[in-house]
């Protein structure tokens, strides 16, 4: 019996008992966005630095992020990835410096994947970012702002992410 297999089937079954309590409850905060999360997988932060692109194409600063790792046989704690090592069976992510990277009240949390990841989509759920954006093909469910474009084109999906957010009056022009 492959015990990966029984723990995703539970934790799938929790996350989809919570994402549809938190869209029928959720609150989406007016205020300006001064701080930014996001969540990613270890393949896209690889090729990309989002961190310094987000930084420059926003105009904010002290952007973390926070990457999905698929497997790590040396289990070294890291303030950058994520395995699903770091969540137990009932769903809830026990690492505590990932913890706190969730807890922190981000004014905009960024899902930069474009495939269905059970954790990276539990990770964006579970955070207590005021606004989320991210991309349209994940789950419809989990953003405020969704946004249809490749992963490899990060420039275009950040002007596009900066014209919504400055409509919304999020970002200043």
């Amino acid at each position: 019996m492959n015990f990966l297999k029984l723990k995703e089937a539970r934790i799938k079954k929790k996350f989809d008992k919570n994402i549809k309590q938190v869209s029928e409850h959720r609150i989406v905060s007016q205020k300006e966005i001064k701080s930014v999360g996001i969540l990613t997988t270890e393949i896209i932060s690889s090729k990309i630095d989002l961190q310094a692109k987000i930084e420059t194409v926003l105009g904010v600063r002290n952007v973390k992020i926070y990457s999905f790792k698929k497997k790590d046989k040396i289990k070294d704690t890291s303030f950058k990835y994520f395995t699903q090592k770091d969540i137990n069976w009932s769903g809830v992510y026990i690492e505590p410096s990932f913890k706190s990277f969730l807890d922190e009240p981000f004014d905009l949390l960024i899902g930069y994947f474009k495939e269905a990841n059970l954790y990276l989509e539990n990770a964006v759920l579970q955070s207590n970012a005021t606004f989320k954006a991210g991309f349209s093909e994940v789950n419809s469910k989990l953003y405020e702002l969704e946004i249809s474009e490749n992963t490899e084109q990060v420039e275009a999906f950040l002007l596009e992410l900066k014209k919504y957010l400055q409509i919304l009056k999020k970002l200043k022009n």
